[in-house]
């Protein structure tokens, strides 16, 4: 080991390896001369692993994440976890191992996990993927409950207790500046295809309208609030105009999931629907290349206003044009000319923005060209030098 060799500690409470931003931010830091990286996650299998993955060593705790609905078991879940790191992260810094700890929400309260290395001077860094009081709005509530009162207080006293903020978009930035988080504390890092995995090589090719099915497509997680199940009204209305459309789906929902099937089966769509199990994103971008438009159905709520969705980034690197509601993280980038716009929640709305890409392979092409303009400006190669100038900044 290298002797003047900084040590970054990053904890998270997700799948590390199929977690494709956690991975980017630890391996793009693992690349650098004279950086070590050490992730703390929750275990796969039924026994912890300890494995270096792309040089970054992954060491899973004894706690499985959970994928459930139940409130209480998601609450001891988060903090079994909290606790394990919280010793790990302490037996790593008094063998040497952490000079910077890197902790990914939710929960918030994780970065408490680095309270050791904390109290002995070590910089701390919390990473925002989603602002925790949206989120529970948009699953459970409302903005003027008290539970989101509470949980802008912890979002608050996490945020204190961090010495860096970082965050997925300016539209979040926004949000935290609001709620008392000084701009300058806060590095927007934003989560943007990998391009790795995203090449020139992957970029499908527009082609004319023909007899072919006309592919519709999502990935991701399945749940109400992301709105599936309008989709699948606007292709119930387009069935008639579109004979040919198929509406494909990889991702895992659970309860959701049944119901969304369920749906399809009513409105009598079900032939139209093409489930399929999620898998690693490398075998997945083969199969996106030959799906004719990405489509988006966030319904409009405190939590999707601040999103820019991966996915819908992710059809644009492949040149796969996007249907896109009107919310105010996606409006932010991206202008009429770059995707096709429909009005959040409203079927026939959804339904005229899929015909209409699906009548005009020349606005397709169009669409695709102008919004990569955003990858140009935002892409990974470019943005990470954010990340890096943080750490040099930290680390001294």
């Amino acid at each position: 080991m290298e002797r003047n060799c900084k040590q970054i500690c990053m904890i998270v409470y997700t799948d590390y390896q199929t977690d494709t931003r956690v991975r980017r931010e630890a391996e793009t830091l693992a690349e650098l001369p004279g950086y070590r990286v050490t992730v703390l996650a929750p275990k796969k299998q039924d026994k912890p692993a300890r494995c270096n993955i792309e040089g970054v060593e992954l060491i899973e705790l004894n706690e499985n994440k959970y994928y459930g609905k139940s409130k209480a078991k998601y609450i001891f879940s988060y903090l079994k976890f909290t606790c394990l790191a919280l010793f790990t992260c302490a037996r790593l810094f008094f063998s040497g191992k952490i000079d910077i700890v890197h902790v990914h929400n939710m929960p918030n309260f994780l970065v408490f996990s680095a309270a050791v290395p904390k109290f002995f001077g070590k910089n701390v860094i919390l990473d925002l993927h989603d602002t925790v009081p949206e989120t529970y709005a948009a699953k459970f509530g409302n903005e003027n409950s008290l539970f989101f009162s509470a949980f802008c207080l912890e979002e608050s006293i996490a945020c204190g207790f961090a010495n860096h903020i970082i965050c997925v978009n300016h539209i979040q930035r926004e949000t935290l500046q609001k709620r008392g988080v000084p701009k300058g504390k806060i590095t927007i890092c934003m989560n943007v295809p990998d391009p790795k995995l995203f090449t020139a090589k992957t970029r499908r090719k527009i082609k004319d309208r023909n007899d072919e099915n006309f592919n519709l497509v999502y990935h991701g997680t399945i749940a109400k609030r992301l709105g599936i199940d309008l989709v699948l009204q606007a292709i119930a209305r387009l069935k008639n105009e579109i004979p040919n459309i198929k509406f494909w789906i990889w991702g895992r929902g659970g309860g959701d999931l049944a119901d969304i099937l369920r749906v399809a089966d009513e409105i009598k769509i079900k032939d139209k629907i093409k489930y399929q199990k999620p898998v690693p994103l490398s075998e997945l971008i083969p199969k996106l290349l030959n799906m004719d438009i990405g489509i988006i159905g966030n319904r409009k709520n405190a939590a999707t206003q601040l999103m820019l969705p991966v996915k819908m980034l992710e059809y644009i690197a492949l040149n796969i044009p996007v249907v896109v509601p009107r919310l105010r993280g996606i409006e932010y980038y991206f202008s009429d000319k770059m995707v096709s716009y429909y009005e959040p929640e409203n079927i026939d709305s959804m339904a005229e923005a899929i015909l209409r890409l699906y009548r005009d392979p020349l606005l397709q092409r169009t669409q695709t060209e102008n919004a990569r303009a955003f990858l140009e400006q935002y892409g990974w190669e470019t943005h990470k030098m954010d990340l890096i100038d943080l750490y040099n900044k930290l680390l001294g």
